[in-house]
């Protein structure tokens, strides 16, 4: 038969709590102390770190552990100067804080730079869009302007021009002013010689007399004319012999005669 194992504490976890025996609380002290003062040599030697430890036994027995083994003696003599060593580190420590606070200014300085021409660059290209923007203006009045000369131009040279006189240099857009021109006066020509037939061809009655022989401005909604026949001369003859020739055809004359008729 197999012999039973005893189970093993291991790596069991322990409560903290203080040891009522004395005699384990003394052993937990010794061992727990060596361990400490293990953990602290390591460290000093890891980082370079300036260490000092003091412990009390319950007896009131004090332990110690330094490294550098001459840092109780200064801090017993009073005198708290840094070793060389700390004062290396610490040196060492403030030239890498000012280097980063050194890059930390020139970034800062870099970035305000570039923030200015960033500002000038828009004022630049506000301005010259400002520039650019008048001077299209300028260019758009100097073309109207231009424009409105040679319109002008046109306008005294079509007073001057009959449409009987040589059009072959025209362009196209002087013949469209020219034609446009024709037209506005062939109405006012045609308007003109409406008035002229009802003056000349109605016996007895002139412009603006009513048959009661009042004004025209006394009665102008109501004007009666004599119903005898009224004889209306050939319209060529019209066209020849009581109007001046604008070098029309015969049918300019004719259209007259027409209008004259529907008036009557």
């Amino acid at each position: 038969m197999a012999a039973t194992r005893k189970p093993s504490m291991g790596r069991q976890k322990i409560e903290i709590k203080r040891i009522e025996k004395e005699d384990a609380r003394q052993v937990t002290f010794s061992k727990r102390r060596g361990g400490v003062f293990k953990k602290a040599h390591e460290l000093s030697t890891l980082c370079g770190a300036e260490i000092a430890i003091i412990v009390f036994s319950p007896a009131g027995k004090p332990f110690s552990f330094t490294h550098p083994h001459n840092i109780i003696d200064r801090y017993l003599s009073g005198n708290s100067h840094p070793t060389p060593l700390v004062t290396a580190h610490r040196e060492a420590k403030i030239r890498e804080l000012n280097r980063e606070y050194t890059k930390h200014l020139a970034g800062v300085h870099e970035l305000e730079q570039l923030s200015d021409a960033i500002d000038n660059l828009k004022s630049k290209v506000a301005d010259r869009a400002d520039e650019l923007e008048y001077t299209e203006a300028l260019g758009r009045l100097e073309a109207e302007k231009k424009r409105g000369a040679e319109l002008k131009k046109i306008m005294k040279e079509n007073k001057k021009q009959f449409w009987w006189d040589n059009i072959d240099d025209l362009g196209v857009h002087e013949l469209e002013q020219l034609s446009a021109a024709i037209e506005d006066l062939k109405i006012k020509v045609a308007d003109r010689a409406d008035e002229l037939l009802l003056t000349s061809y109605l016996p007895g009655k002139n412009p603006g007399t009513s048959s009661s022989g009042t004004s025209q401005s006394e009665n102008s909604s109501t004007i009666t004319f004599e119903t005898k026949p009224t004889i209306i001369p050939n319209h060529q003859q019209i066209h020849t012999s009581s109007l001046p020739q604008h070098g029309y055809g015969a049918d300019f004359g004719f259209v007259w005669t027409q209008r004259a008729l529907l008036s009557i």
